[in-house]
């Protein structure tokens, strides 16, 4: 009876590949170890050096926006210094228009008690009677009167006002003094027409006449405004 022996044993150290050559690496642990070292040495300076491409191109970037931002704040600047020449050439325009908005409101100050004498006048002459010349024409209590809130009266029953014309008429006749003081009346900023006086006069001439003294207060609708500042300047 013929013995059948047992497959040799692979040696510790050798691999059996199947369907190949059989290979054996003989190659000791500590070039293996050396070989892995290399190649992650190789790929940590791979990764270095597209870490320090990185770093260039954003280097790179932030010199080209440092530019351009150097190009903004020059312009920046240029427009900054035409400006302030500009504001150099109307530098007086402020202290101008401060001295016109003085003047304009100096201007109504003064004038806020201004009225159409040549107006009223042509209207007290308008309504006189027939026959009647004016001899004397005085205007009282304008101005400081009307400042402190109003001129006096001609008597007590008439009320506080802005100003007082008084006037003395000549006549012929005895003229219709009511209808006269209506007339004075209905004149816009008139008020309170009064005949103090009716006198019976005689010229050098023998002539008889008679003088009528008659005064009328004037009221604020007589302010003609015209001075007045309507809008501010500037």
């Amino acid at each position: 009876m013929t013995a059948i022996a047992d497959p040799p044993r692979a040696k510790k150290g050798v691999q059996t590949v199947l369907g190949g050559l059989p290979q054996v690496n003989l190659l000791p642990p500590e070039v293996r170890a050396a070989r892995g070292l290399r190649n992650l040495k190789r790929w940590l300076a791979m990764a270095l050096v597209l870490v320090l491409v990185l770093c260039i191109a954003v280097f790179a970037l932030a010199k080209l926006a440092k530019v351009g931002a150097d190009d903004e704040l020059a312009k920046a600047q240029a427009d900054t210094r035409r400006l302030q020449t500009e504001q150099q050439k109307y530098a007086e325009v402020p202290v101008v228009l401060g001295a016109l908005q003085n003047a304009t409101t100096a201007r109504a100050l003064g004038m806020a008690t201004d009225v159409s004498w040549a107006s009223y006048y042509a209207a007290i002459t308008a309504v006189l009677p027939p026959d009647v010349s004016i001899d004397s024409f005085v205007v009282t209590s304008l101005g400081t009167g009307a400042a402190a809130g109003g001129g006096a009266a001609a008597n007590p029953l008439q009320p506080a006002s802005v100003g007082q014309i008084q006037f003395t008429g000549r006549s012929t006749t005895v003229p219709n003094t009511a209808a006269w003081l209506d007339a004075l009346n209905a004149v816009p900023g008139f008020a309170d027409a009064w005949a103090s006086s009716a006198n019976i006069t005689q010229s050098q001439n023998k002539t008889t006449y008679y003088n009528v003294s008659v005064s009328v207060q004037l009221t604020s609708a007589a302010y003609t405004h015209r001075f007045d500042a309507t809008k501010k300047v500037g």
